[in-house]
């Protein structure tokens, strides 16, 4: 599966110099982790955002929101995918790269 490479690069660019940030190819896409945590990556056109389990309902009230589900069915709490229009701007992106940020740094470094 292709993914959005200018929507990668973007998320390149928001990171930034953030301390143990690496990639990997996941999803058929890429993944942002971390210190070996995953906190975002694009799949397709999409973002997706892994969070604290506790936040994923209050996320996909959002708009542009869906479960991110790759199980046929029985999705895991904490996984999320914001669609194109969720993401024009870049205090929209930055705001969910942020959140996956904040998840990936509170989990013990692998």
């Amino acid at each position: 599966m292709a993914f959005d490479e200018k929507l990668a690069a973007r998320i390149r660019n928001h990171l930034g110099k953030k301390k143990g940030v690496t990639e990997k190819k996941m999803f058929g896409g890429v993944a942002f982790l971390l210190n070996g945590n995953l906190s975002c990556g694009v799949h397709g056109e999409e973002l997706i955002v892994r969070l604290a389990a506790d936040e994923t309902d209050t996320a996909l009230a959002r708009k542009h929101t869906r479960v991110f589900d790759l199980s046929g069915g029985r999705p895991m709490k904490g996984w999320i995918l914001v669609e194109p229009e969720g993401l024009k701007t870049d205090r929209a992106l930055a705001e969910w790269v942020e959140t996956g940020a904040k998840y990936a740094t509170s989990l013990p470094p692998k």
